[in-house]
């Protein structure tokens, strides 16, 4: 190893200092990028410090203006809209009416809103947020345990990042260079899973101690069928996206503008139908805008973070060395695998997600490759035995469901911190007690797709007609 790849090794230790001292994600990537790529310039001769930086000051422009990364901001602006709409109460009223008459059911209920409201928000902790607030009191009407009624949201917010349309998908496709649609088409079924697994766990501790979910109220006939026709906005919405998406109708920017215009219009009938104070005001408009604009801007500093310390490593060469090492030490590549996916939910300890999928992919991508044939190795003579493509789709679920367990593992736990926030009456750490058995379902989840690829390879296959 020479004098550049242990620049780029500092490099990393510097970041992780960063972090550790509470500087925000974005700062630390271009702090360590521009900082590294100074020393790197001192010590390798050709390398000069002044182009790297002048390449960057129109970065932030080329970012804004960039037809892929438009999806996320109207994404963004659908989970606000349908938050401030009030459509995610009407969600969770009419799962409610669905799944409220099992044991358990409030509880059932909120992961079933979890999976409808992550599918029009793309977004986590939006998706923790928003479904804290509806379902914790209900939860606590109706004398749930505390650490399940916790545990169940925090979990349950998870599923934002995975079940599409989700922001974390179409970053990890852009750092990949994938297809964010088959990105979105892979995720359904691992999506589905994760809701079953989560609605067996609440079923499986409901059954050993029923006192911690007490039976509720019942729907009548006729509140049943009102309560059903808040779920037509979501069906709709996500049946667009996915079904445009598939039959290759549009690409993911028309869809999420579609998705807006559903939402937006389901606001402008409440407004017209119920009056003053009920669906989409201009005041509202006004507020989904301005959130839209500061967590688009958050995003893009991010991206553009990314993008300095990435030409940092770059130049280091580290993630050519790391990846010309895997290629000659003599570890069977599932053991590798396996080993990267470990790495990731340590990295959920003390990393945001979305910089995780930013900092840590660019490494890991090439070394999978490597060590599953090369640039142009096919299916027959693979290590995983699926070409590159499939491996980049099948890697990226996997990758994301690491990632998502960040979200509820201590100490970061960000969904955790959300949920204990709304709530004084529950200690964090009854919330992260209540999280761990969806920690054990999460293991499980991630045990299954590493025997069984094909569910995340099935969809995308299935609608290109292989």
């Amino acid at each position: 190893m020479g004098e550049k790849e242990i620049i780029g090794l500092l490099g990393i230790v510097l970041f992780f200092i960063l972090l550790i001292l509470k500087a925000r994600v974005a700062f630390a990537m271009a702090f360590t990028g521009i900082v590294g790529t100074f020393v790197l310039s001192i010590y390798v001769p050709y390398i000069r410090f002044e182009p790297y930086i002048m390449q960057y000051k129109s970065l932030l422009w080329e970012n804004l203006a960039n037809y892929e990364l438009s999806v996320i901001p109207l994404f963004i602006f659908m989970g606000y809209l349908a938050s401030h709409t009030k459509l995610a109460q009407a969600l969770f009223t009419g799962m409610s009416a669905i799944l409220g008459r099992f044991k358990g059911g409030l509880c059932i209920t909120a992961i079933g809103a979890c999976a409808g409201f992550g599918a029009v928000s793309g977004s986590s902790l939006a998706t923790a947020s928003t479904m804290g607030k509806i379902a914790l009191p209900e939860l606590e009407k109706a004398n749930y345990s505390p650490r399940l009624a916790t545990g169940t949201l925090a979990a349950g917010g998870t599923l934002g990042i995975l079940i599409p349309p989700s922001i974390a998908l179409i970053l990890y496709a852009i750092v990949v260079e994938g297809s964010i649609i088959e990105m979105f088409q892979a995720a359904i079924l691992p999506g589905l899973l994760a809701v079953l697994f989560f609605i067996a766990v609440v079923a499986i501790q409901v059954r050993l101690k029923p006192e911690i979910a007490p039976a509720t109220k019942p729907f009548t006939k006729e509140e049943r069928n009102k309560a059903l026709w808040g779920l037509v906005p979501v069906v709709l919405t996500f049946g667009s996206i996915i079904l445009g998406l598939g039959l290759g109708l549009f690409t993911p920017t028309p869809a999420a503008a579609a998705g807006v215009f559903i939402i937006a219009m389901y606001g402008v009938y409440l407004r017209i139908r119920y009056g003053k104070g009920e669906g989409l005001t201009i005041e509202r408009l006004r507020i989904s805008l301005v959130e839209t604009a500061i967590s688009s801007a958050m995003i893009y500093f991010i991206l553009f973070g990314a993008e300095v310390l990435k030409g940092f490593f770059t130049r280091s060469g580290l993630p050519q060395a790391i990846a010309e090492w895997a290629i000659t030490i003599d570890v069977n590549p599932w053991i590798v695998l396996i080993g990267i996916l470990v790495i990731f939910l340590l990295l959920g300890f003390f990393m945001d997600s979305m910089a995780m999928i930013l900092v840590v992919i660019p490494f890991i991508w090439p070394v999978l490759v490597s060590i599953n044939g090369g640039e142009y190795t096919t299916a027959d003579t693979s290590s995983f035995g699926m070409n590159n493509d499939d491996l980049k789709i099948w890697f990226g679920i996997l990758a994301l469901i690491s990632v998502e367990l960040g979200l509820i593992t201590p100490p970061v736990g960000l969904n955790v911190f959300i949920i204990s926030k709304l709530t004084e009456k529950v200690p964090m750490l009854e919330t992260f007690k209540g999280v761990m058995p969806f920690f054990g379902a999460e293991i499980i989840r991630i045990g299954v797709l590493l025997l069984l690829p094909w569910l995340a390879l099935f969809m995308p296959h299935w609608l290109a007609g292989n």
